[in-house]
C-alpha cells in the first residue's frame, strides 16, 4: 500500500482537558515492523522528524470530527488528534483506519465504547440498534425518561446517538419545540429542556455539528431557557439577537469565516452562559463541546492571519488621523479580542500569529494610540501591550531601541508606558500595576538573549538608563526636594510604592547600570525621605530599598551610605516609632542584625561612632550591644595586629590539636598514659607523636623525629622557615616543644611583656626541654 502524505497538525489533551499543540508535519500510513502492523505516521514538515507514530490498534475507537479531525485515545489518559488541513486527506487517512478495523468509511466511529458489567453488555448485545419513541407531543416525557436513563451507559449513550443521528430526530424535536411555545405548552417545554441537555451529555461532535447549525442553534438555545428549576424563562434567545450586537469593524468578504465568528460566539455563550455548571461527573463529558470551540478559534485566528487585506486596513485605519474616535475604539476593541483568541493557540500558532502582527506594524500602531486623550482606547491598547511583552520581550525591546535613533525620549513607546502608569487616575491604582509588571518584564535580565554578535542585556539597559530611567523616577524626585514627602496623599505613596518596587528590583538584578545611577543622583537620600511617610508602607518600601543595597555588600554602596549619612532617616525612625513592636521595628533591627551577622566593618564602624548613643538603651535585643562589641574588638585588633594574628594562629592550632586529640583516642585506647602513633615513611624511622597526660595541672606535648634533623627540612634546626629558629641554635639529637598549662591558661603565645619571663627560662633548661617557649608566627 502506497503512503499518501497529507498536511496535519498533531495534538495531545493535557491535563486541564486543553489541546497541546505538538507540531505540524505530513501523515502517512503503513506498516512498522517494531510495532508489529500499520501504523499512522506523522513526520514534521520543518526536519522531517518523527512527530508521530501509532499503530492503528483493532480495539481503539477513533472518531471523525468536524470533517477534517480525527480524534482517538491510547490510554487512559492520553488523547490524540489530528487535525487535517484538508478533507480529502483527513478521508484518504479514516479509509486506511476502517480498512484495518473492517469498518465502513461512513461511519463517524469506529468502535463502540464498552465500559459496562457483563450482565448489561450481553443484555445490549442482544438488541443490535435502540428503538426511539416517535417525536409526538405525547411522548415527550418518554423520550426525556430515555435519554436520561441512557447516559449512565457509555454503550447505551453511543446507541443513543446513533439512533438520534440516523433518524434525523434533532431537526423533529426542535419542531416540537416550536408547537410546544405557540401552544405555551410548559411541561413539554421541561421535557425538552431535559432532552437537549441530555444529548450534550453524549458528548458527540455529529449531534454538535446539527445543533450548532444555521437553522439550529437559535432553537437549541430556546429548548436550554426552560430550565424546570426556575420559576421563569431565561430570555438568551433576547440577548443574542438584541442586544449582543455583530460589529465588522473591517468588512469580512469571506462567508465561511463570518458563519464561524457567529457559530463560536453562540456556542461559547451556550458554553458559559445557558448550560448549567457541570457536575464533577458530567465535566469529562462536555470535553467535545471544548474541543469545538478550540478548534473553530483556532480556524478563525488562521483565516484572519491569512487575510493580508483585512490586517492591511485594520491597521492603515487605527492609525490614520482622520479616523474617528469611536472607530478606532472599535478597532482597538477588535485587535484586543484578536490578540485574546490568539491565546487558545499552542507555541509554534501563536509565534506565526504575533509575527504576522509584527510585520503589519502593530507595535507602532500601539505608539499612535496609546499618545491618545481617550481612556478606553488606551486601556485596550494597553492590554494588546501586555500581550505583545508576554509573549515576546525581546522583539519589544529591539523596536524601542530601533526608534530611541529616530525620535525623542519624550514619545519613545516605553515612555509612554511609564507615563500612563504614572498618571493612572484609577484611586487603586489598576492600571498602573499592570503597567509596572510589564516594565518589570522587559528590564528584566533572565529573558534577555545573548548572542555571540551582541548582548542584549548591556545593549537594552544602557538605553533604559540612558533615555527612560529620569522618566521613572520623576515623580519620586519631585516628591523629596525637602526632609519630609512634599505630597503624601493615599493615591500619591501607592504609586511612589510602585516606582521603588521597580528600582528594588533593578538594584538586585541590576549591577552597575542601577549603582551608577544611585550614586551619581543620590537616589538613596532622596528615596530616604520617605521614611517620614505617614503611610508605613510607603516607609517600609523606602526601608526595603536600601536593605536590598545593604545586602548586596558592595563597598561603593557602603561608602556612599557612609559620605552621606544615610543611616540618620532609619535611626529617627526607628526612634519615633518608639517601643511599638510592629514591622516597621522588627525590619529595621533585622536590618541592623544582617550587618552584625555578616561582619561588615565599614558599616558597623560608622553606626557605632555616629549613632551609639542614641541606640545604646535599646536593651529588649541585643543586636545594638553586639554591633558595639564588633566595634571594640575590630578596633583592638587594628590597635594591636599581633595580638589579632596570634588569636588567628591560635585558634588554628586548638582546632588543630583537638583533631588529634580525638583522632588517637579514636585508634587506640589504652589504660596507659602515653599514646604511640608510627608511620612508615619510605622505610625510614617515622616521626612519632607523643601526648603526656597527667593529673596534674602539666600538660606536655612532644614532637621526637630523627628526621626533624635532616638538613633543609621544616623542623630542622638549620631551615630558615622553621618557626623560632633566627639561625643557629645548638645541635642536639632531638627536639621538644612543650605546652605548660598553669592556673588554666595554657601559654601558647608569646607576648612582648613576657621576655623578662623567657630569660628567667633561659637559665632553667633542666626544668623546660627548650631554650625558650615556642613562639608561634604567621
Amino acid at each position: 500500500m502506497t503512503d499518501t502524505r497529507r498536511r496535519v497538525k498533531v495534538y495531545t489533551l493535557n491535563e486541564d482537558r486543553q489541546w497541546d499543540d505538538r507540531g505540524t508535519g505530513h501523515v502517512s500510513s503503513g506498516y512498522v515492523e517494531r510495532l508489529k502492523g500499520m501504523s499512522l505516521l506523522v513526520r514534521a514538515e520543518s526536519d522531517g522528524s518523527l512527530l508521530l507514530e501509532s499503530k492503528i490498534n483493532p480495539n481503539t475507537a477513533y472518531q471523525k470530527q468536524q470533517d477534517t479531525l480525527i480524534v482517538w485515545s491510547e490510554a487512559e489518559n492520553y488523547d490524540l488528534a489530528l487535525s487535517f488541513q484538508e478533507k480529502a486527506g483527513c478521508d484518504e487517512i479514516w479509509e486506511k483506519i476502517c480498512q484495518v478495523q473492517g469498518k465502513d468509511p461512513s461511519v463517524d466511529i469506529t468502535q463502540d465504547l464498552v465500559d459496562e458489567s457483563e450482565e448489561e453488555r450481553f443484555d445490549d448485545m442482544s438488541s443490535p440498534g435502540l428503538e426511539l419513541p416517535s417525536c409526538e407531543l405525547s411522548r415527550l416525557e418518554e423520550i426525556a425518561e430515555l435519554v436520561a436513563s441512557s447516559l449512565p451507559s457509555p454503550l447505551r449513550r453511543e446507541k443513543l446517538a446513533l439512533a438520534l443521528e440516523n433518524e434525523g430526530y434533532i431537526k423533529k424535536l426542535l419542531e416540537l419545540f416550536h408547537v410546544c411555545e405557540d401552544l405555551e405548552n410548559i411541561e413539554g417545554l421541561h421535557h425538552l429542556y431535559e432532552i437537549i441537555k441530555g444529548i450534550f451529555l453524549l458528548n458527540r461532535t455529529a449531534l454538535f455539528e446539527v445543533m450548532f447549525s444555521e437553522e439550529c442553534i437559535m432553537d437549541v438555545i430556546g429548548c436550554l431557557e426552560y430550565d424546570p428549576a426556575l420559576s421563569q424563562p431565561r430570555k438568551h434567545r433576547e440577548f443574542l439577537t438584541k442586544t449582543a450586537k455583530f460589529k465588522e469593524v473591517i468588512p469580512i468578504s469571506d462567508p465561511e469565516l463570518k458563519q464561524k465568528i457567529h457559530q463560536t460566539y453562540r456556542v461559547q455563550y451556550i458554553q458559559d452562559m445557558v448550560l448549567p455548571t457541570p457536575s464533577v461527573f458530567e465535566e469529562n463529558m462536555l470535553s467535545t463541546l471544548h474541543s469545538f470551540i478550540f478548534f473553530n478559534k483556532v480556524e478563525i485566528v488562521g483565516m484572519l492571519q491569512e487575510d493580508e487585506k483585512f490586517l492591511t486596513d485594520l491597521f492603515a485605519q487605527l492609525t490614520d488621523e482622520a479616523t474617528d474616535e469611536e472607530k478606532r475604539q472599535e478597532l482597538v476593541n477588535f485587535l484586543k479580542e484578536f490578540c485574546a483568541f490568539s491565546q487558545t493557540l499552542q507555541p509554534q500558532n501563536r509565534d506565526a500569529f504575533f509575527k504576522t502582527l509584527s510585520n503589519m506594524g502593530i507595535l507602532p500602531a500601539l505608539e499612535v494610540i496609546l499618545g491618545m486623550d481617550d481612556t478606553q482606547v488606551r486601556s485596550a491598547a494597553t492590554d494588546i501591550f501586555s500581550y505583545l511583552v508576554e509573549y515576546n520581550p525581546s522583539m519589544v525591546r529591539e523596536f524601542v531601541m530601533q526608534e530611541a535613533q529616530q525620535n525623542d525620549d519624550d514619545i519613545l513607546l516605553i515612555n509612554l508606558i511609564i507615563e500612563h502608569m504614572i498618571c493612572d487616575t484609577d484611586p487603586e491604582l489598576g492600571g498602573a500595576v499592570q503597567l509596572m509588571g510589564l516594565l518589570r518584564t522587559l528590564v528584566d535580565p533572565e529573558n534577555m538573549l545573548a548572542t555571540a554578535n551582541k548582548t542584549e542585556k548591556t545593549e537594552f539597559l544602557g538605553f533604559f538608563y540612558k533615555h527612560c530611567m529620569h522618566v521613572l523616577t520623576a515623580p519620586l524626585l519631585a516628591n523629596t526636594t525637602e526632609d519630609k514627602p512634599s505630597k503624601d496623599d493615599f493615591q500619591t505613596a501607592q504609586l511612589l510604592a510602585l516606582v521603588l518596587e521597580l528600582l528594588t528590583f533593578c538594584v538586585e538584578h541590576h549591577t552597575y547600570h542601577i549603582k551608577n545611577y544611585i550614586i551619581n543622583k543620590d537616589i538613596l537620600r532622596r528615596v530616604l525621605v520617605l521614611m517620614a511617610s505617614k503611610h508605613a508602607f510607603l516607609a517600609l518600601c523606602a526601608l526595603r530599598f536600601k536593605r536590598k543595597i545593604i545586602g548586596l555588600k558592595d563597598e561603593f554602596y557602603n561608602r556612599y551610605i557612609m559620605k552621606s549619612f544615610l543611616f540618620e532617616p532609619v535611626v529617627k525612625a526607628f526612634l519615633n516609632n518608639g517601643s511599638r513592636y510592629n514591622l516597621m521595628n522588627s525590619a529595621i533591627i533585622e536590618m541592623f542584625e544582617f550587618i552584625r551577622v555578616e561582619d561588615i566593618k565599614s558599616l558597623t564602624a560608622h553606626v557605632v561612632e555616629n549613632y551609639w548613643k542614641a541606640l545604646e538603651d535599646v536593651d529588649y535585643v541585643q543586636t545594638f550591644k553586639g554591633l558595639k562589641l564588633r566595634f571594640e574588638q575590630q578596633r583592638e585588633r587594628q590597635d594591636n595586629p599581633k595580638l589579632d594574628r596570634a588569636l588567628s594562629i591560635l585558634l588554628s592550632f586548638v582546632h588543630k590539636l583537638n583533631f588529634s586529640v580525638a583522632l588517637l583516642q579514636r585508634i587506640k585506647e589504652s589504660e596507659e598514659k602515653e599514646v604511640l602513633l608510627k608511620t612508615n615513611l619510605s622505610g625510614r624511622q617515622s616521626p612519632s607523636f607523643k601526648l603526656s597526660l597527667s593529673s596534674g595541672t602539666k600538660t606536655t606535648l612532644s614532637s621526637q623525629s630523627p628526621a626533624a634533623n635532616l638538613p633543609g627540612s621544616p623542623g630542622s634546626p638549620g631551615s630558615p622557615g622553621s618557626p623560632g629558629s633566627p639561625g643557629s641554635i645548638p645541635k642536639s639529637t632531638s627536639q621538644t616543644a612543650a605546652i605548660t598549662t598553669k592556673g588554666g591558661l595554657v601559654g601558647l603565645v608569646d607576648y612582648p611583656d613576657d621576655d623578662e619571663d623567657d630569660d628567667e627560662d633561659d637559665d632553667k633548661e633542666d626544668t623546660l626541654p627548650l631554650s625558650k617557649k615556642a613562639k608561634f608566627e604567621s
